[in-house]
């Protein structure tokens, strides 16, 4: 094999346990994201419940006061039943009486519905905040196991990026240029083998000549279908 994809292959071969360090902390990450998330989402519907409760509590209160302005309403109305002089008076009086009344009993109703409602959103959000506590208390756990963890895969993955620093210093500056192009733009597979003429990146069979070419491995040569870089392992030559 030629030396400097033998080169490449080691540091592919870094570079991916790199990139599962990676994906490990990112897995951590995005798992508590999602509790986080979780968590925020129940805490806007406690906020949601309780700013339903005062709005209904602040209706309340303007319905009772609208209330107690009907039954003043009617007390003056009876008492100027006492002094009306013609019948057409007092049965102006008995109907504003009894506009009254039917708005109290609109009124009466409306409060009790709203009380309801309001006992309805305060026994689901002291459901909410009880679940809230302990979900609180589960996160912080949570979050601080992550935080272990992550720190963990940090100090695995510094000595390999130490030693992969150490490496990379022996390559050719133009050669890692196009290997770090190629594995960004090839999820990670930057060299590969072929088997039986077939590139083992995109699959895709490679041309006779090229195929002898890359059989002499005296030089560097890609796949002219995906740039990966080819070699030709002797533990996967053809039976």
């Amino acid at each position: 094999m030629n030396e400097e994809i033998k080169q490449l292959t080691e540091l592919q071969v870094i570079d991916l346990e790199i990139a599962m360090f990676d994906a490990e902390i990112n897995s951590e990450q995005d798992e508590l994201a999602k509790r986080v998330e979780a968590f925020d989402e129940r805490q806007a519907s406690i906020i949601e419940l309780k700013d339903k409760i005062e709005a209904a509590e602040a209706q309340r209160r303007e319905f009772e006061a609208e209330l107690s302005d009907e039954i003043n309403r009617i007390k003056e109305r009876q008492s100027k039943m006492m002094q009306v002089q013609t019948n057409r008076e007092y049965q102006s009086l008995l109907k504003e009486i009894e506009d009254s009344k039917k708005n109290m009993k609109e009124k009466e109703e409306e409060i009790v519905s709203l009380m309801e409602t309001s006992e309805a959103n305060s026994k689901i959000m002291a459901e909410q905040e009880n679940l809230t506590a302990d979900e609180k208390m589960a996160l912080d756990e949570e979050s601080a196991k992550a935080k272990k963890q992550s720190a963990k895969i940090e100090r695995k993955k510094k000595k390999i990026v130490k030693k992969r620093k150490a490496m990379a210093k022996h390559i050719d500056t133009a050669v890692l240029r196009n290997y770090d192009m190629l594995r960004t733009r090839r999820n990670g597979k930057a060299v590969v083998g072929v088997i039986k003429g077939v590139c083992q990146g995109c699959f895709m069979s490679i041309p006779p000549q090229h195929f002898n070419n890359i059989l002499k491995g005296d030089r560097m040569l890609s796949c002219p279908i995906c740039q990966r870089i080819l070699f030709h392992d002797p533990e996967t030559t053809e039976e």
